[in-house]
């Protein structure tokens, strides 16, 4: 291996490493670090890009968790070059943000008989962003909190979470007290709507199944390699429908609060994450796909489309 690759596989390393003893630090506390930013019965918003992109996986988990440690407000990131871009200044003596980027690089290499042999290289970087409440002099639309407008739905149905679950081919049948995808066959279990305690923790709790729904074969065919029940295969398949159901919440304008049973997950994740570095950044962007794929289903997903 060269110098720069051996430099780049560490940087790479570092990056893992920095991140899941983040993440560590607080699930050990019994904090989930993705539902932070938010006081009960409010909305997630998508952290946002200078110019309105959200960011997606796992930096959304990282700018939230950042969000709430330091008391930020505005969703709105940036560069220190795109804030000056923008006319404004980052306040002096403020402290950047991590945000991650992975890609890949093709690389030409000759093989034994003289042909030419196409190597993918992959590659992750770090670089530095602040919120827009540590800039001064930017436009008034990036300051302070967007409002979701939904904090006081209660037991009303939310139309536009039932017209998203309802645009999904998937089997979703309501009675008993459990919440479930069964995979065997292949449908969504709920409970009725009047069990819940709010319109939201209804909507949440489908697009949790809705999420492992997305695992089927004939879909986007994830396998953890579960066993049993509480192993590591299945934790990992539940830090993703997590995930995903916050990215969902996110994306729908959804209050989020805690489910009672998911206290109980805590351990098992800190095991998976204590055990390999990069498995927060898989259960992130194996979330965000799944997330995608419940918005490709949409009548107007061609017209929006999804940034990844």
């Amino acid at each position: 291996m060269s110098d720069n690759a051996k430099q780049t596989e560490t940087k790479r390393a570092d990056i893992y490493e920095r991140v899941t003893a983040a993440i560590i630090a607080q699930l050990e506390k019994g904090t989930r670090p993705w539902m932070q930013p938010w006081d009960a019965g409010q909305s997630p918003v998508r952290p946002l890009r200078h110019n309105g992109v959200a960011y997606r996986g796992i930096n959304t988990v990282l700018l939230w968790m950042t969000a709430a440690e330091r008391g930020y407000q505005s969703p709105y990131w940036m560069t220190y070059s795109q804030a000056k871009e923008l006319g404004a200044q980052v306040k002096k003596g403020e402290k950047s943000s991590l945000v991650v980027y992975a890609g890949a690089i093709e690389k030409q290499e000759d093989e034994a008989e003289g042909e030419d042999k196409t190597r993918r290289i992959p590659f992750m970087k770090g670089y530095s962003v602040f919120c827009a409440d540590q800039i001064e002099g930017l436009p008034d639309n990036f300051c302070g909190a967007r409002d979701t407008g939904n904090a006081t739905e209660i037991m009303e149905r939310i139309e536009r979470a039932d017209r998203f679950f309802s645009n999904l081919p998937a089997d979703i049948r309501e009675g008993g007290n459990k919440a479930f995808y069964s995979p065997s066959g292949d449908f969504i279990q709920m409970p009725p709507f009047d069990a819940f305690v709010s319109a939201a923790a209804h909507a949440t709790t489908l697009a949790h199944e809705a999420i492992h729904w997305t695992k089927a074969k004939s879909r986007l065919d994830r396998d953890f390699g579960r066993k049993s029940w509480g192993d590591e295969g299945y934790a990992r398949e539940e830090l993703v429908a997590e995930l995903g159901s916050v990215f969902i919440a996110a994306d729908l304008g959804l209050s989020v609060e805690p489910r009672d049973d998911h206290a109980a997950y805590i351990k098992s994740w800190l095991t998976v994450l204590q055990n390999d570095k990069r498995a927060i950044f898989q259960a992130a962007s194996f979330a965000e796909k799944a997330a995608t794929y419940l918005h490709g289903l949409q009548p107007d997903a061609a017209a929006e489309g999804q940034t990844a």
